[in-house]
């Protein structure tokens, strides 16, 4: 969907950032369920050099995306695709048990998944030098794999965990991403499918479009 320059929503998002962090800064959370509700939208980018000072009362810790629309203000990709969600049933069933399902896995995606595969990010990315680094991988990877066959064993034979896609695929989905540098994902081929599966969605290309379109190509000048 177009962003629209006259839509009452709007995300901020940095103007720049290193080419590894490219498609993956996490308004493309909030980008992916807004595409999948069909809510229109405007951004509003910031330096991530050079980031405004104001915008800490904002986002107390300076990331993005930050979130307004009238008088809410949000922060937290998380908790934002949570509040698109509970407008559109294309993100939450109406229905009290699949809806409570869905929020189970947007929870456990956020609590159970994602941190420790930001964990082994942080280790071969940000730490590899590192010799503590050295020794907390091999414990790590063994108990992400466990962590990931708990998540396959629990999608079974379905195309999503609960039958049909929801916030809380794209979430978990979402997390994932997190192993792309990986080859951890391919020793669970049905995991690795259903992730393909959610990133195969047409919203979840024009997300990542429309976050790559407007990232500056060239580092800002120091301040």
């Amino acid at each position: 969907m177009p962003i629209d320059p006259e839509s009452p929503i709007e995300i901020v998002t940095f103007d720049w950032v290193p080419d590894f962090a490219r498609s993956y800064v996490r308004d493309f959370r909030v980008r992916w369920a807004l595409e999948e509700a069909g809510l229109g939208y405007r951004t509003d980018p910031i330096s991530a050099v050079h980031r405004p000072p104001a915008y800490f009362a904002e986002q107390p810790f300076g990331q993005v995306p930050a979130y307004r629309e009238g008088d809410v203000r949000m922060f937290e990709s998380g908790a934002i695709v949570l509040h698109i969600a509970e407008r559109s049933e294309a993100l939450l069933p109406q229905e009290p048990a699949a809806r409570a399902r869905a929020l189970c896995w947007m929870f456990a995606a956020m609590n159970s998944v994602e941190p420790m595969l930001l964990e082994l990010t942080n280790v071969d990315l940000f730490a590899r030098d590192e010799a503590w680094a050295k020794l907390r991988r091999p414990s790590l990877v063994a108990t992400i794999d466990k962590r990931l066959g708990q998540l396959a064993a629990a999608l079974g034979d379905r195309e999503y965990l609960e039958g049909r896609f929801t916030a809380g695929d794209l979430l978990t989905a979402s997390a994932l991403r997190a192993l792309d540098h990986t080859d951890l994902l391919a020793a669970h081929p049905a995991l690795a499918a259903y992730q393909q599966r959610c990133l195969a969605r047409p919203a979840f290309a024009a997300a990542i479009a429309a976050q790559l379109e407007e990232l500056r190509t060239e580092m800002p000048e120091p301040a």
